[in-house]
This record gives C-alpha cells, sequence and structure tokens, in this order.
C-alpha cells in the first residue's frame, strides 16, 4: 500500500514539473503595433498600458528605423518609462544590398531589438541577412502572407532554412497559414524549432465562383484551430511572443474590443 502511494505521487509530481515548466502563455501575449495603425505612438503607449501588453512588434509608422538615431531612441525611452519595450520590428524592407540591411541590424542594436522580421522580395537577399543575424547575434524571422507570397508555401520556406544561419527562422502568421487551407499547428511542428515569432490571427474562408476568399475572425472564432496551436506551445514550452495582429479595418477601428477578446482566448485556452 505504501509502495503504491508513493507510485502515485511521483506521478503526481511529475504532472505538476511538467505543466510548471510549460509556456506562461499569457504572460508571452504581445501584439504588433499594425493592428493600432489608426494611433499615433503616444496613443500605442497609452494603449498598451492600458490592456497589460508589454511587447510590442512596431511598425515603422511608430517607431521608424530610418528616422534619425535621437528620434528612435527617444521613443525607446518613452517605452522603457511605462514599462514597455519595443521586442522587434517588422515586417522590415530589405535589400540586396548588405550595407543598407545593415542600418536595420544598427538600429535593432540600438533599441535592444533581439529580432527582426522581414519578408523579402528576392530570396537572394536572405544570404546578407543571414550573415549580418550573426555579425550581431540578431535573430531574424522570415514572416509569411498568403499562398501566392515567396513565403506562402511553408515546405518553400523549411527548404532555405536549411541553408541559412540557425538565427534565421520563422514569424508564422497563423491567419495567413489558415487561409491556405493548412493547419497552424501542424505546421508549427513541421518547422522544429524554427519558429522564433507568431502573429495571434485567426481567420475563415469562404468558396466562391472564384477564388477562395480570406476574412479575418476575433481569435478562437475561424477556421486556425487557433486553441489546439495555443495547446501546442504550452507543451513545447515555446518561450517567444503571440503579437496579437488583424489585417480588418473594422477590427482596427476598435481595436479595444479585439485584443481584449483577444487575451481573454489565450487566458482561458491555457489555464
Amino acid at each position: 500500500m505504501k509502495l503504491g502511494k508513493l507510485l502515485w505521487g511521483a506521478v503526481l509530481s511529475a504532472l505538476v514539473l511538467a505543466h510548471t515548466g510549460a509556456a506562461d502563455l499569457s504572460g508571452q501575449v504581445g501584439i504588433q503595433t499594425w493592428t493600432l495603425r489608426n494611433l499615433e505612438f503616444d496613443q500605442v503607449v497609452a494603449f498598451a498600458k492600458k490592456q497589460g501588453i508589454t511587447n510590442l512588434q512596431v511598425i515603422s509608422k511608430h517607431i521608424d528605423p530610418n528616422s534619425p538615431r535621437e528620434e528612435y531612441l527617444k521613443k525607446k525611452a518613452v517605452l522603457e518609462a511605462n514599462g514597455l519595450r519595443a521586442y522587434t520590428f517588422g515586417v522590415a524592407g530589405t535589400s540586396l544590398d548588405k550595407e543598407q540591411n545593415r542600418k536595420l541590424f544598427t538600429f535593432a542594436k540600438d533599441m535592444g531589438i533581439q529580432l527582426i522580421i522581414v519578408e523579402p522580395s528576392d530570396f537572394k537577399i536572405l544570404d546578407n541577412l543571414s550573415e549580418l543575424a550573426k555579425e550581431y547575434d540578431i535573430k531574424v524571422a522570415i514572416h509569411n502572407h498568403g499562398i501566392r507570397s515567396l513565403y506562402g508555401n511553408p515546405a518553400v520556406v523549411r527548404n532555405l532554412l536549411k541553408h541559412l544561419d540557425p538565427r534565421v527562422g520563422v514569424c508564422m502568421d497563423a491567419g495567413w497559414i489558415t487561409s491556405t487551407g493548412m493547419d497552424p499547428t501542424k505546421i508549427f511542428k513541421e518547422y522544429e524549432g524554427r519558429v522564433f515569432d507568431i502573429h495571434l490571427k485567426d481567420k475563415r474562408v469562404e468558396k466562391t465562383q472564384g477564388e477562395d476568399v480570406s476574412f479575418d475572425t476575433h481569435i478562437g472564432e475561424g477556421q486556425g484551430n487557433i486553441g489546439n496551436l495555443l495547446a501546442e506551445l504550452e507543451k513545447t514550452g515555446w518561450k517567444g511572443v503571440l503579437a496579437i495582429e488583424t489585417d480588418s479595418s473594422e477590427f482596427a477601428r476598435n481595436p479595444e474590443e479585439f485584443v481584449a477578446q483577444a487575451k481573454a482566448f489565450v487566458e482561458k485556452s491555457t489555464r
């Protein structure tokens, strides 16, 4: 009897340890400020504080890497004073000119950014980005749009990654994966640890007489099975940021409701 109790206690302890080691996804929620594209920088700061979100993936409207250094450092100071951080920038413009791309990495270094989101217009650009990622020890994540984009097919991206520095990985946009009819959870697994960032987005696809059309939904209400993705992230202890994002102009007009529902979905799904 004592042995049985000891074994049962060991099982319970293992389960507790396993759960403790899982990612605390509710603490990993951030926001892609494209969701807040109708707001100015100061409004974004106020919005993030109100929503209790500290991790910002900023677009150039809010912090421009091509602006004078003193200007973007001033914005960095504002973020820090409000308990916020720009953990990444993107989707960043890139060039075949390595020295032009170097400016982006210098900006990232100045800002304390360890990850840059890109979607290069030419596969050749990835070579110099890979070299810069290694030189600066700053990660680069390839973003995907629809299936017709260069990086819309995950099989293509996986093949590219084989030839690039391990610091180059993926910013997996769950919504655009869903728009292709693929399963974000399955795609996440197939990237085998190379997903550095996730755009937390959901979509539904409608059949038409022509091409299928996809529309943004509230997180968890589309066809992306986002709950399954969150469960997989928690199980594997994924440490990245879930950047809430929407392409919907309607949701962007009222981002408070959209973001609040997204946060609530994550919290409910990972309790």
